[in-house]
Formats: structure tokens, sequence, C-alpha cells
């Protein structure tokens, strides 16, 4: 305790503690001392009885503090009992748990082999029948195209002959045409040279060129 906290107590102790107002933790001080004519005497005497009952306080708080740790102590020993006991049981749930999670975990490795053998046949049985079919396929596509090929070899050969079919006609058209330009040229240059030896004894001095008429349109190539 500091200095000015023992003064202030002394002071407390002198001037006593009003009648129905003691404290279980204040000295009772007795009447010779509270009577004693010297001050010095008096103060000495008030705080030895201070000093006496600060040690029983002491003495009391390590009581009590011993006690708090005798009883904590006592309490952590069995919270720690308590929580190995716990640990014990969650141990014990912890391998029942590993053990039934291996059990279940080999059934369910045998049910995903099986599974897998499973899907691995049905793959195989797809597969064949993929590949049959796909065979099927290319044998149809095959016929097919040759099918295909015979009609456009068929279809080429009738155009390539009606192609030359239409190029004689063409080709006689032409010699007709040609005849006819021909056998117009020949007429129409008679005409002209008729003509002008009549204009020439009508109008015998005429020296100017005569025009000659425009010619007549060809006749137009039908449509084979």
């Amino acid at each position: 305790m500091s200095d000015s906290g023992m003064k202030g107590r002394v002071k407390g102790l002198l001037a006593g503690a009003p009648p129905g107002k003691e404290s279980p933790d204040q000295p009772v001080i007795p009447s010779e001392v509270l009577n004693d004519p010297n001050p010095q005497r008096q103060a000495l005497q008030v705080l030895t009885l201070a000093q006496r009952t600060a040690d029983e306080h002491i003495a009391g708080a390590h009581r009590q503090a011993d006690k708090i740790f005798a009883d904590a102590r006592a309490a952590a020993e069995q919270v720690v009992k308590d929580a190995e006991a716990h640990a014990n049981d969650l141990r014990r749930e912890a391998d029942k748990s590993l053990a039934d999670a291996h059990t279940n975990g080999a059934r369910i490795a045998r049910d995903a082999q099986a599974k897998a053998d499973e899907a691995r046949r049905s793959a195989d049985e797809i597969l064949a029948d993929a590949r049959a079919k796909a065979e099927e396929v290319a044998k149809d596509a095959q016929a097919n195209a040759d099918e295909l090929q015979h009609q456009a070899q068929q279809r080429y050969q009738d155009v390539v002959g009606s192609l030359a079919a239409r190029r004689e006609a063409l080709q006689q058209q032409i010699e007709a045409l040609e005849k006819f330009d021909r056998e117009y040229r020949s007429r129409l240059q008679t005409f002209m040279q008729s003509q002008l030896r009549a204009l020439w004894v009508e109008q015998p001095h005429v020296t100017d060129e005569v025009e000659l008429p425009e010619p007549v349109p060809l006749p137009t190539q039908r449509s084979a």
C-alpha cells in the first residue's frame, strides 16, 4: 500500500466510522487508543493496528487466491478429462466412420467397375452397329454414284448427239442462206443493169452517178 493510501486509511481510522456504518474491512480501534492524549503514540498504535489488519487481509487474500487456484486447477483437470473423453469418443466415431467409408468405397469401386464394363460392352456394340451401317451406307452411296455416273455419261452422249444434229441442220441453213445471197445479188445486179440501160435510153445526157437502192434484208435464221 502507498504512503498516501496509508495516510488516508489512518485518517479514516482516527475519524472513526459513523454508528451503524462499520465496514467489515475496517478494524475496531480500542477506546484507550482513541483516548490517548499523546498524538504520536496514538498514531503509532493506529498504524500498528492498520498494519496488522493489512497483514490479515493479505493472508486472507492469499488463502482465497490459493483456494481459487486450486478450484481452477481442479476445474481445468476436469475439463481436460472431459476433453480427453470427448476426443476418445470422436476418435472412435472417426475410426468407425473411416471403416464404413472404406467399406462403402470398396463397394462403390466395384459398382463403378461393373458399370464401366457394361458401358464398354454397350460402346462396343454401338460401334459395331455403326460400322455395319457405315459400310452399308458406303455401298449404297457407291451404287448411287455409279448410277449417277452412268446417267451422266448417257446424258452427255445424248447431248453430244443432239448437238451434232443441230450443227448439221445449222450448216444446211447457212449453205441455203449463202445460196440465197448469191442468187439475190445476181438478180439485183441484173435488175439494176436493166434499169440503168432503160434510164440511159430515156435520158442519154445524164452523167451523174446513179444511187443504187438499198439491198433487201436477208431472211432471218430460224431457231432449231
